[in-house]
């Protein structure tokens, strides 16, 4: 297992050096954040709208009725829990902790808008949208769709350079291999500690606004990290078809009550009013903020922190999320696969921030500025529970909040673990579970590491410097899979023709038979009558 090895050394080093000089680690991810964003930031802008590009092609194009595994095998998983492992793989912690603290940010510090006006309102539910919406979860499907494709239709390896095999040859299973595989892994190691580092600071919080006298500090950070590592350990030894399955029916119950509770009890008819509004300025200005850069408008520095951030953010996680969407999609299609990754989530994030943003604001607005200022006190983790605190049963719906976020960690942790499992042992399905503590361990300590480095800032940085070497990675990933699908179509099509050559043939054959059998009878003498 040399990918184990060389990946456990390379990470243990960065845990050492963040341990005993966080003040130079953060020095140093400052200085590599801003070149990247800087001078490269239009490049995360083309790829990922490049992949927006390619999924609606696999959509529509001829390569749709492609079966992820053997032609008549049918999906492993139903629809609801297939939705309930994107969900809770794809998203999860994020929503819970930007569902508030999104829009409102925006609302106070738009890209062009005025702040603070109508405007920046409907400004901002269209930027959350467009950083939730379909650039993410085709980088996502794009990502998936290879590992799928080649994992059950070609039966690879379940490991991210099996995708490059079209392109590289053998070269795949070697040193070029090793090299692939273990960048994947970084990227894979740093972006679920963005989630776990982001995911203890608001349980910190949550159980702050809950429990007078729970202080909010690094040392409870840290021991929340401590305590749910145990919990998704102990969820990492059942597998996928208990604890990871269960766990995410669990939390997309949970979610969904969440946001219909605030959905009732809050403005419902505006709450709708916002939804489609949204919806509809997010399709009719996607093209210029998909390629946006605010070169001549605007402010770059709301490019930098959030748009790059967010599509860092998403390239990093695309190993892992993709990785674990390719083990539970074996048996559909490609067209049922790619809209089922890209439309379904999409559509259910469009309407957790119109719930959660649209209320945030009413919030904000009857407290003259209250949870925007308790935001900027206390972190954005706290402005979901200042939000919380104005409803009905407002402690019982906090406790919800914190099971809801803490199960969503686990879930990602425990989801995370099987992934990098995966990577580091040669792409097995089902890896033991020695190697899923080594990497749950090693998770926690990364995003100990990073808050203690630097907060969130130090996650945010370290996420998008992983992500940049495997963005480029991405873009030869996607030529090889389209190269494989196209070699594929082509000899689907041959056997088609031969197929229909067959049929034709044995219809010609059945036809001459026919023939031949009224001549005989014609040939034959017509029997004499009886005298």
């Amino acid at each position: 297992m040399p990918i184990f090895w060389i990946s456990i050394v390379l990470v243990s080093l960065f845990i050492i050096w963040g341990a005993f000089f966080p003040s130079n680690v953060g020095y140093i991810l400052g200085v590599i954040n801003e070149f990247i964003s800087n001078s490269f930031g239009w490049f995360y802008l083309l790829v990922t709208t490049g992949f927006v590009v390619l999924a609606l092609f696999l959509i529509f194009g001829p390569y749709g009725n492609i079966t992820l595994g053997d032609p008549d095998e049918k999906p492993e998983y139903n629809y609801f829990t297939w939705f309930a492992f994107l969900f809770t793989a794809g998203m999860g912690v994020g929503l819970v902790f930007y569902g508030v603290t999104e829009p409102l940010t925006h609302y106070y510090s738009p890209s062009s808008a005025t702040p603070e006006t109508p405007l920046a309102k409907e400004e901002s539910l269209v930027y959350t949208m467009f950083h939730w919406g379909f650039h993410p979860w085709a980088t996502y499907a794009i990502v998936a769709l290879a590992l799928a494709y080649f994992k059950f239709r070609h039966k690879a390896p379940a490991l991210i350079s099996s995708a490059f095999t079209p392109l590289i040859g053998d070269r795949a299973k070697g040193g070029w291999g090793t090299a692939i595989d273990t960048l994947a892994v970084f990227a894979t190691v740093f972006g679920i500690a963005t989630s776990l580092g982001l995911g203890s600071k608001q349980i910190t919080s949550g159980l702050s606004f809950t429990f007078e006298g729970f202080p909010d500090t690094m040392v409870t950070n840290l021991l929340v990290i401590l305590v749910v590592t145990i919990l998704f350990l102990l969820s990492a030894t059942t597998g996928v078809d208990r604890g990871i399955r269960y766990l995410s029916m669990f939390n997309v119950f949970l979610a969904v009550a969440l946001m219909l509770f605030v959905f009732v009890l809050g403005s419902t008819s505006y709450i709708m009013e916002s939804f489609t509004t949204t919806i509809g300025s997010y399709i009719q200005n996607l093209p210029q903020l998909t390629l946006g850069m605010n070169a001549f408008v605007g402010d770059r520095e709301f490019l930098n922190s959030w748009t790059l951030f967010y599509w860092a953010w998403w390239i990093g996680w695309s190993p892992f999320v993709g990785t674990f969407i390719a083990r539970v999609s074996r048996g559909r299609t490609i067209r049922e696969f790619v809209i089922g990754v890209t439309v379904v989530p999409v559509v259910f994030s469009a309407f957790w921030f119109a719930v959660f943003g649209t209320s945030g604001f009413q919030v904000d607005e009857a407290g003259n500025g209250a949870l925007y200022k308790l935001m900027n006190e206390l972190g954005q983790e706290a402005a979901l529970f200042g939000f919380l605190e104005s409803m009905p049963m407002a402690s019982i719906v906090i406790g919800i909040a914190v099971i809801l976020i803490t199960s969503f960690f686990v879930t990602s942790a425990d989801s995370g673990t099987f992934v990098l499992s995966m990577l580091t042992t040669g792409g097995k399905l089902n890896p033991s579970t020695r190697v899923k503590v080594v990497w749950g361990v090693i998770l926690s300590a990364i995003a100990s590491v990073l808050l203690w480095s630097g907060g969130l800032k130090a996650l945010e940085m370290a996420m998008l410097i992983a992500a940049f070497p495997f963005a480029i990675l991405m873009v030869f990933m996607s030529w090889s899979l389209m190269k494989a699908l196209k070699s594929e179509l082509d000899i689907l099509k041959m056997e088609s023709m031969q197929r229909q050559h067959n049929e034709q043939f044995r219809k010609n054959q059945l036809k001459l038979l026919q023939i031949k059998r009224k001549e005989m009878e014609e040939s034959l003498p017509e029997p004499e009558e009886e005298q």
